[in-house]
């Protein structure tokens, strides 16, 4: 996943191979067994090519070690990840331990709201793995339309939905025009 990424970012920002090639010292044949996903950059080369295209470097670093499903290339994942920003908190409660089943995860978010009840309760924290590709009925924190999400991800054969699991509360149905991300994988809740 992280070569797709990286040419949807050089694609996205109108960068040829040959100007990243350039600015990061790392020759145009390389670059594309990187971006086929042939080859994984070193983690020194990732740096770089994430200074060259002028984004955050953990994002993309989220997706090192991603492959991605036939499923995700079809509904083009790659356009859903946010690749120029990171969280930003109000504020930091304090630290998680993480369990072994959870031990890709990123963050421990608490869940806001009802609306994924009983799954995850209000207030419940939450393990995420930020950056991954989600596979149908995985759950997921999402923006939508400015607003952060979690819900379940459904992949139809013409649509994807976002579907809470309190039944009084309509599914999304995300539509091409719908200013959509994946912001992560939840993974499961903090057991107290």
């Amino acid at each position: 996943m992280i070569g797709d990424m990286l040419s949807k970012i050089r694609e996205d920002k109108n960068l040829s191979k040959t100007n990243i090639a350039k600015e990061t010292n790392i020759n145009v044949g390389h670059l594309t067994h990187i971006e086929k996903g042939e080859r994984n950059p070193s983690h020194k080369a990732l740096k770089s090519l994430c200074d060259a295209l002028n984004v955050p470097y953990q994002p993309i670093m989220y997706t090192y070690d991603k492959k991605l499903t036939q499923e995700q290339l079809d509904y083009e994942v790659v356009n859903h990840i946010k690749y120029d920003s990171v969280p930003m908190f109000d504020n930091l409660v304090g630290f998680a331990n993480v369990p072994k089943e959870y031990s890709s995860a990123s963050i421990c978010l608490r869940v806001e709201d009802d609306s994924m009840s009983p799954k995850f309760k209000q207030n419940d924290y939450v393990f995420i793995e930020l950056n991954t590709p989600l596979n149908n009925k995985d759950f997921g924190l999402f923006e939508y339309k400015g607003e952060y999400l979690i819900r379940k991800f459904i992949v139809r054969k013409n649509d994807l939905v976002l579907r809470a699991e309190v039944d009084d509360i309509p599914d999304i149905i995300i539509t091409s025009k719908d200013n959509f991300y994946i912001i992560g994988k939840v993974l499961g809740k903090l057991e107290k």
